[in-house]
């Protein structure tokens, strides 16, 4: 099974739905623990609650005197500050240096990248969570980027399941159980097309994308951070593989390599197994010869077609690299299996499937 990594960041949800329909939508949120709302609206509810309320759990103070009142009154507190200047800045750095405040909630509704990001840049030691305001799933993606930290938290404001659920998934990582394959035959198969995904991220050493012929097995791919004599370092480039080989992406499918795409995001994954999200930024499909491998992880055995080249590698064990073009049975690789299940246009179904 992939296991959730533990989650860094908030979403909070504000909800605009009318009164009448608040019950209904509060029970179809899903990974949502806290509420931008009135605590009385929502007593008795699975929430915690944020709000200029001092019976909130988390209160809202819009002045430094409200500030003082909730320490005073042993309150959880932060400050709420709409940013129209630097002075603003200033103030909110203040907030959580000078009077200690938990969190800032940061309304940036009109400038909101370049405020943040000096707002993140002064606070990020501190003890201070930076939250901001969304109003689309799509904001909050940006917002949880912003200067490659993002914020800690986005309140909300929508009246749709949907968006919440978009949202929520922002925030997930995933982590692979990546484990030990041993290679049981390399053939060369002629020429056919690969695709080579550029991302518009860069990667380190130990990081790739998970290729196969099968979506329950497949092998790390390492990105080209090391080059060679005759080719530069390209760390935002892996050459994944044959255009049938599939991936996994962030919403929980497969994609075949031949699907991705400018825009897409894909999942990038360490030897440890812990991924972070990457969006490609050019797909190329171009005819070379190709090399199957076939290799054997605790009883499941897959296999993946990549380019045969020198600057194709796999990472062993103890960290090192593999060229594909040096693959030979018996050697040991790191990649990613579990029991076989079905797929319907990538989505993961309980049904009777072989695959060879």
């Amino acid at each position: 099974m992939v296991e959730q990594a533990a989650k860094s960041k908030e979403l909070i949800v504000k909800p605009t739905v009318a009164k009448a329909g608040l019950e209904k939508f509060l029970s179809k949120l899903k990974n949502v623990s806290m509420l931008n709302a009135d605590p009385k609206v929502v007593a008795g509810k699975k929430f915690q609650t944020i709000f200029e309320s001092n019976d909130a759990d988390l209160v809202i103070c819009k002045t430094f005197d409200q500030m003082k009142a909730a320490k005073a009154a042993g309150k959880t507190f932060g400050y709420y500050k709409k940013v129209l200047s630097n002075a603003d800045v200033d103030e909110i750095e203040r907030a959580s240096q000078a009077e200690g405040a938990s969190f800032v909630v940061v309304d940036a509704s009109d400038w909101k990248i370049i405020p943040l990001e000096n707002i993140i840049a002064k606070l990020h030691k501190s003890k201070t969570k930076v939250y901001t305001t969304a109003s689309s799933s799509k904001e909050v993606k940006t917002m949880f980027s912003v200067l490659e930290l993002g914020v800690d938290g986005v309140i909300l404001s929508t009246d749709s399941e949907d968006e919440v659920e978009k949202a929520s998934q922002q925030l997930s990582t995933v982590r692979f159980p990546i484990k030990v394959a041993r290679i049981t035959e390399v053939k060369d198969v002629g020429t056919g097309e690969r695709v080579c995904v550029d991302t518009a991220s860069m990667m380190g050493m130990g990081e790739g994308m998970l290729i196969g012929s099968r979506s329950n097995f497949m092998l790390l791919v390492h990105n080209e951070s090391v080059g060679s004599s005759f080719t530069s370092p390209r760390p935002f480039r892996v050459n994944a593989g044959a255009v049938y080989c599939y991936t996994i992406t962030p919403d929980g499918n497969t994609r075949y390599l031949s699907e991705l795409e400018s825009g897409t995001e894909v999942w990038i994954v360490n030897k440890d197994g812990q991924s972070r999200r990457a969006t490609v930024g050019r797909s190329k499909i171009e005819t070379r010869p190709l090399r199957l491998l076939r290799a054997e992880i605790e009883g499941e055995t897959g296999t993946v077609i990549l380019q045969n080249a020198e600057t194709i590698r796999l990472m062993k064990p103890d960290g090192k690299l593999l060229s594909v073009t040096e693959v030979k049975p018996g050697d040991e690789v790191m990649g990613y299996a579990k029991p076989a299940s079905g797929r319907h246009f990538g989505m993961e179904v309980d049904e009777y499937i072989v695959e060879k």
